[in-house]
């Protein structure tokens, strides 16, 4: 896939690029544009809502409502999608601020997003509708809920690492990232990780933006906050020269907030995996949907009506399952 600036306004300088990607199926290049993101641009999503009688059914809830739904035998055969089945409602963990990825329209209630229609496929495919229950998590709840079965999944842009693979499962992956940097508009003296020596840099705790930094920028000045909020918060105030974390966060961020862009090119490479607990067979079950909707193309459809709305290009190709197991 190529794609290329359109907007007047670019979150990264330059982004014509392609990226080998090691534990892909392909190569995926992908440049964002603020332009194309406004709060019209995404479709309402269905989390864990249904539309009232007659009401015009977006594109999003369309995808959403097309995407495959499990026979008796499938459910059956899994003691998870049982689980889930009886109870009526899929529980996922995740955000409700992040663009692109899950962000709740405060008119309607309802999550919209890549990871949230992840999550409402899953869901329908499992229960027959896209009936979802989301619980907020952050870098430091989210193997905890899943350890203690307060969530079924997470779909947080959550990187596969060993050491969270050590405590959950991940299945997938189901999207690549990359590590990269966020600076205000006006910034001039940072443009890859080598201009982060001695500076101020933020990022999440306990994410992989803090080993990353331990790595690329040994000598930078690194302060970690919980969330994605407060670190775009000590950025935007000037008590941090830079954020540094997964670059569909770091874009996210930019297309909410027009003072914030992203330089330079990612510098590492993140599978995204669904976070399940290691009991049971959640990672098997999950495999197979996720190979499904490859397969059928909802996972594609998902991705241009969400993540699409502001890249050039046709869908890429999803990562190969099980490439990234955190091994």
């Amino acid at each position: 896939m190529s794609s290329r600036i359109t907007a007047h306004t670019p979150v990264r300088t330059t982004r014509r690029r392609a990226r080998a990607l090691a534990i892909s199926a392909a190569g995926l290049a992908v440049a964002f544009a603020l332009s194309a993101c406004s709060g019209s641009t995404l479709p309402a999503a269905t989390g864990g809502a249904t539309e009232g009688a007659g009401a015009p059914a977006s594109d999003y809830d369309a995808i959403i409502a097309s995407a495959p739904k499990a026979d008796e035998a499938t459910i059956a055969d899994s003691e998870w999608a049982t689980r889930i089945k009886e109870a009526g409602v899929l529980k996922t963990g995740g955000s409700d601020s992040g663009p692109l990825w899950s962000l709740k329209d405060p008119a309607t209630g309802k999550i919209e997003g890549f990871d949230a229609g992840l999550s409402q496929m899953l869901a329908q495919y499992i229960l027959g509708e896209p009936k979802t229950d989301l619980t907020i998590t952050t870098v430091d709840t989210r193997e905890t809920l899943l350890q203690n079965n307060t969530v079924d999944t997470v779909f947080a842009t959550y990187s596969i690492t060993p050491q969270r693979a050590e405590k959950i499962d991940f299945a997938g992956p189901y999207y690549m990232s990359g590590t990269s940097i966020q600076v205000k508009s006006d910034t001039t003296d940072i443009s890859s990780y080598k201009d982060l020596a001695g500076k101020t840099v933020v990022t999440q705790a306990n994410s992989t933006g803090v080993t990353t930094l331990e790595e690329f920028a040994p000598d930078a000045k690194v302060i970690t906050f919980t969330d994605n909020a407060q670190c775009v918060a000590a950025l935007v105030q000037g008590r941090a020269d830079a954020y540094v974390i997964d670059e569909s966060i770091l874009i996210a961020n930019a297309v909410k907030d027009p003072t914030l862009k992203v330089v330079g090119e990612p510098f590492t490479e993140d599978p995204y995996g669904i976070g399940v607990n290691k009991d049971g067979d959640a990672k098997a079950f999950v495999n197979a949907w996720l190979q499904k909707i490859y397969d059928d193309g909802s996972w594609a459809k998902l991705w241009k009506a969400t993540v699409g709305t502001v890249v050039e290009g046709d869908a890429p190709t999803p990562p190969v399952i099980g490439s990234a197991d955190g091994s």
